[in-house]
């Protein structure tokens, strides 16, 4: 078999490329502080700028819609943090009293297992089964995410400042490339694209969060509001954010309310999901816009170890914004469709232009 000899010249290029990435990569890392609400603060100001130009469309003057929008993140976000904080503080003092519990359970089960000389080491079942891990996991998630709200000043201030230059911006970018007439279309796309997916993306997880809570509410489980958050957040992540939403909740009804009811949970949270992520959000997006399952995973490892529980929870939308980017370009099509899901593959090898 006859092997193409790699030109020195692409192989430089190559390694170049590389040395600069891990540059680029290592300098985002050690910027994170920084760049972290920047980054919170853009995404607020993409959700938010639909809901300023429909309040602008009722004669509002640019100043006094910016002010309402403002008003309403700053009490919504303080309401929250009162009752996740509440939330967060019970569920922190209450996990010795989780893991007790767990052993009583694990114990009987253990007992009834020896009768049918089955015979298991309680301490290591406790180990692998420890829903306490999952509360951690919970707490470390939502903590880190209020660290970085503490600078709500500076975030609000940045978000302030975006919405102001939102009606610019397209118009930047054009004379920023010096070729508007060729990328204006693709532009536009790319904005336009990006805008639609986190609006329908932030109304989707708001409405998943709603419906969570009154399930939750209704089957009377402690923290409702808490695990509601937990649900709009990492409805973010499609696939398995929804997973990792609704494990710490089963752990929690197993421990307190017994496994029938930890059952209905399940079986709720399956529906909601089911509903909300495969007719409502498709429905509403026109297209599938997602990523691929093993891309979701490994955008979540990737954009976590870069910039922390906030790369985490934004870790979807920084891919699929990347993706977005990629499909406006001729160049970057092909690596669009290796991050998509295998039904968008299906779709480029049936279209003429393909």
């Amino acid at each position: 078999m006859h092997i193409l000899p790699i030109e020195p010249a692409a192989l430089r290029n190559m390694l170049l490329v590389c040395a600069a990435l891990v540059v680029i990569l290592a300098g985002i890392q050690a910027a994170s502080a920084i760049l972290v609400p920047f980054l919170l603060a853009m995404f607020i100001a993409i959700i938010c700028n639909p809901l300023i130009h429909w309040l602008m469309r009722w004669r509002l003057p640019q100043w006094a819609a910016l002010s309402v929008v403002l008003v309403m993140i700053v009490l919504l976000g303080l309401l929250l943090a009162g009752l996740v904080g509440r939330s967060l503080t019970d569920l922190t003092r209450l996990q010795p009293e989780y893991r007790q519990q767990i052993g009583g359970q694990l114990g009987w089960i253990v007992e009834k297992l020896a009768v049918f000389n089955i015979h298991l080491d309680r301490q290591q079942l406790m180990d692998y089964l420890n829903p306490s891990a999952l509360m951690s996991m919970t707490i470390r998630l939502l903590s880190g995410l209020g660290g970085v709200m503490g600078n709500l000043f500076l975030i609000l201030l940045t978000v302030t400042f975006m919405l102001l230059e939102a009606s610019s911006v397209s118009r930047k970018i054009h004379l920023a490339l010096h070729d508007p007439e060729m990328k204006l279309r693709q532009i536009d796309q790319f904005l336009a694209a990006v805008n639609r997916y986190l609006a329908i993306k932030t109304l989707v997880s708001l409405g998943t969060g709603l419906v969570v809570a009154i399930l939750l509410w209704a089957l009377d489980v402690r923290y409702f509001v808490l695990w509601s958050v937990v649900a709009f957040l990492l409805n973010y992540i499609p696939n398995i954010g929804s997973i990792i939403a609704t494990l710490p909740v089963i752990a929690q009804v197993i421990v307190f309310q017994g496994p029938m009811t930890a059952l209905l949970v399940a079986t709720g949270y399956m529906v909601i999901n089911t509903v909300m992520g495969s007719v409502i959000e498709p429905r509403w997006m026109g297209r599938d816009l997602g990523l691929s399952t093993l891309v979701v995973f490994l955008s979540l490892i990737f954009w976590g170890w870069l910039l922390g529980t906030v790369g985490m929870l934004l870790s979807v939308p920084l891919t699929m914004i990347v993706k977005i980017a990629l499909e406006s370009t001729d160049e970057g099509r092909w690596l669009a469709v290796l991050l998509g899901p295998a039904q968008e593959l299906k779709r480029e090898l049936k279209s003429p232009a393909s």
